[in-house]
């Protein structure tokens, strides 16, 4: 299988490719700007997701059977709301299955807490807003598609979650972690294999792919203090309601639904830190 992945480079993308190419999978992907500086024998390829046609020449000379598109945009409205439903009238024109890496932005946290799948985008950032718009517009036009929402992803060190946390408890940055707002963390391996595997079932449709555990910012924050060695105590408490920025507070995604079909397990913040022995314990999302 030829399995193409937009936003190689990155840290979910740069996963992918090392499990896609451990299954079997012929690997192909895509950067930005920079090209990687990676030794394997994946073919790269330079992509502006902004550029049609370049897209098009790049899908035309790959003929993937498998696009995963892993690439992040920010809120820049032409590269993650326009720029993934151009994605999807390609893979849907050379007869390939799309799965969209998408986000729990895409709620508001205002009048509810727990998200499944059949739970309604109401997003309340630019980033939520592109991301939502990404998703109804994918499904539109490649309805064989598969989106999958998914919370923050944690691994290995490389994540930016893990770097924040690194650079406050040194003092080396400023900022806070909030306590009241509660995502559910998920490990990138975890993710990764999750959809290599709804893309190897042809899976369609919405999925929510996130940890079991919900879990405030500061509270995984500690978590991955605790985990690295590091002094807990230094890292800066602080309230996302005060904070002047927009963003959701309350959000757990819901993945009880998609786990059932899955083989790999979704695990939560606690395990894949290595820390259920702590007397706090887990607040599963269940």
């Amino acid at each position: 299988m030829t399995t193409l992945i937009i936003g190689g480079s990155g840290f979910l993308g740069t996963e992918l490719i090392r499990q896609a190419k451990a299954a079997g999978h012929r690997t192909v992907a895509t950067y930005h700007a920079t090209a990687p500086a990676i030794a394997s024998d994946t073919a790269w390829y330079p992509l502006d997701l902004r550029d049609p046609e370049r897209m098009a020449v790049v899908a035309a000379e790959v003929r993937p059977r498998l696009i995963i598109n892993a690439s992040s945009g920010g809120a820049d409205w032409a590269t993650t709301a326009e720029a993934p439903v151009r994605l999807a009238v390609i893979a849907k024109q050379h007869g390939s299955h799309l799965v969209q890496v998408s986000t729990d932005a895409v709620f508001s946290g205002i009048s509810r807490s727990r998200y499944d799948e059949t739970c309604l985008p109401d997003p309340i950032t630019p980033y939520g807003a592109a991301k939502a718009a990404a998703e109804t517009g994918i499904l539109v036009v490649h309805p064989e598609a598969a989106v999958v929402r998914t919370s923050l992803i944690i691994g290995h060190g490389r994540s930016v979650h893990e770097h924040l946390v690194h650079r406050l408890a040194a003092g080396t940055t400023d900022g806070v972690l909030f306590t009241d707002d509660v995502r559910c963390p998920v490990h990138v391996s975890d993710l990764a294999a999750a959809l290599l595997e709804l893309a190897e079932s042809g899976a369609a449709g919405v999925h929510h792919a996130a940890g079991s555990d919900a879990v405030s910012r500061h509270e995984l924050g500690v978590l991955i203090a605790r985990s690295d060695g590091l002094d807990a105590s230094q890292l800066p408490a602080g309230l996302r309601a005060q904070d002047t920025a927009p963003g959701a507070l309350d959000v757990r995604l819901d993945s009880r639904k998609t786990q059932e079909s899955l083989r790999i397990r979704l695990r939560g913040a606690y395990e894949f830190l290595g820390l259920y022995e702590d007397a706090s314990g887990p607040s599963h999302t269940d």
